[in-house]
């Protein structure tokens, strides 16, 4: 069974819908998918109903997306909405516009621009999850006629100069949601974090002491070398193997479905889907 864990829609940061993901998906071969939108799981019932049409099994996902320094983002499968999650939203949607203030001031001083809250909320296409970096992004580059991509590069991205901190959970705290929500925890893509080696296998070592539930190991930006290193390091612990594309968007680098990646029967019946 081929599938795909970690996939972004216009409920983030993404460009489609859950149809169009839906379609991208069947159309590459998968047969399970999850859409992992950022801090939140709005759209469930669309998402899986999408998937459902198109024949696909379908599971609960999403991200947090925790700092320590540096992106430690962390998966979440099998959540269920309650007042955990509810309080959790609240307070992700709340930092989310604070944050965007303390963006937006940096970037438009740095540039000498003017690009308002409102310029990075009109890039959201789902107007009640919490507003995402890359609409802030997005907002400054079309001011600017510049490449999104190149423009969080220079000025968005960890250590530059319109970074910020404010309200961004740590990885503690996104376990503590998911398991509150009743899901599995699975640490997103550990080759991305920027992090020297030492530091980041005491930080898995960390988050497995405090009940994380499995690793992404297959990732669209890990090399075969990491894909090794990280499945190894999730056998020796016991702890569960996922991968996904974290896919954003049609003509990027990455594609639903890439690298392949097939879930074995253990994560299978932790995901709910064997008996």
């Amino acid at each position: 069974m081929r599938a795909d864990l970690h996939i972004h829609t216009y409920y983030s940061d993404g460009r489609h819908g859950p149809d169009e993901i839906a379609a991208f998906a069947k159309r590459n071969g998968l047969a399970l998918i999850s859409m992992t939108d950022h801090d939140s799981m709005g759209g469930l019932e669309e998402k899986r109903a999408a998937a459902e049409r198109k024949g696909l099994l379908f599971v609960n996902g999403w991200e947090v997306s925790a700092y320590a320094g540096c992106k430690v983002h962390i998966l979440g499968y099998r959540c269920q909405k309650n007042a955990t999650y509810d309080a959790f939203l609240q307070e992700r949607r709340e930092g989310a516009l604070a944050r965007a203030e303390d963006i937006l001031k940096k970037a438009n001083a740095y540039l000498g621009i003017h690009v308002t809250l409102e310029d990075a909320l009109a890039e959201m296409t789902v107007k009640d999850a919490p507003l995402h970096t890359m609409h802030i992004v997005r907002a400054v580059a079309k001011r600017t006629n510049a490449s999104y991509r190149d423009m969080y590069a220079e000025l968005f991205d960890v250590g530059r100069p319109a970074y910020s901190e404010i309200g961004r959970p740590s990885p503690l705290d996104a376990l503590e949601v998911i398991h509150g929500t009743g899901g599995l925890a699975v640490l997103a893509h550990p080759g991305r974090i920027q992090m020297d080696e030492a530091k980041k296998l005491q930080l898995m070592d960390d988050l497995t002491a405090r009940g994380l539930d499995g690793i992404e190991y297959i990732h669209s930006q890990h090399t075969f070398k990491e894909a090794e290193y990280f499945g190894r390091y999730a056998e020796d612990r016991g702890l569960l193997k996922t991968g996904g594309s974290d896919f954003h968007a049609e003509g990027s680098s990455r594609e639903v479905g890439l690298p392949p990646f097939e879930p074995d029967e253990r994560l299978l019946c932790a995901l709910g889907l064997r008996p």
